[in-house]
């Protein structure tokens, strides 16, 4: 699969979301989210460009200093980045993202794995950083109706 068909939305998403980050480096930013991600660019100013992630739009803004974020939550045994965002794809597409990323090199905050196994939730998860610290996690669920199952 192009690197570019990676991350650009193939279907339509019926209320895409906007999310703005900050990054002290655009073309650091570019890189990873074009060249890693394989994410479409849309509008761009010298302070800021807009990513088309999965068919919502995720615009990187050039700040001069960024804050420190290392608040993390337990989640399954591992230490989830409480500011993070990411997207739920489908199992051929999680497991297509997760070998790019594996053969590229990239380092993961928390490798590719099963959470919740054996539970309702049951997903199969992965995060990385962005070049300026945003945590991005990648989700699947092989039954997508249990997306928002609750432990009864």
């Amino acid at each position: 699969m192009p690197a570019a068909a990676l991350c650009q939305s193939r279907r339509m998403v019926s209320h895409p979301f906007h999310l703005a980050v900050p990054v002290d480096d655009l073309e650091a930013a570019r890189a990873f989210y074009v060249d890693l991600l394989g994410c479409a660019v849309g509008r761009e100013s010298a302070r800021w460009i807009d990513f088309d992630f999965y068919g919502h739009q995720v615009t990187a803004h050039r700040v001069d200093a960024l804050e420190a974020s290392a608040a993390t939550n337990p989640v399954d045994g591992e230490d989830v980045p409480v500011r993070h965002f990411g997207v739920i794809l489908p199992p051929a597409e999680w497991e297509a993202l997760a070998s790019k990323l594996e053969a590229t090199g990239c380092r993961f905050l928390i490798p590719p794995q099963v959470r919740f196994a054996g539970e309702p939730g049951e997903q199969r998860t992965l995060f990385i950083l962005d070049p300026a610290g945003n945590g991005l996690e990648f989700k699947s669920f092989a039954d997508p109706s249990r997306i928002f199952a609750r432990d009864l």
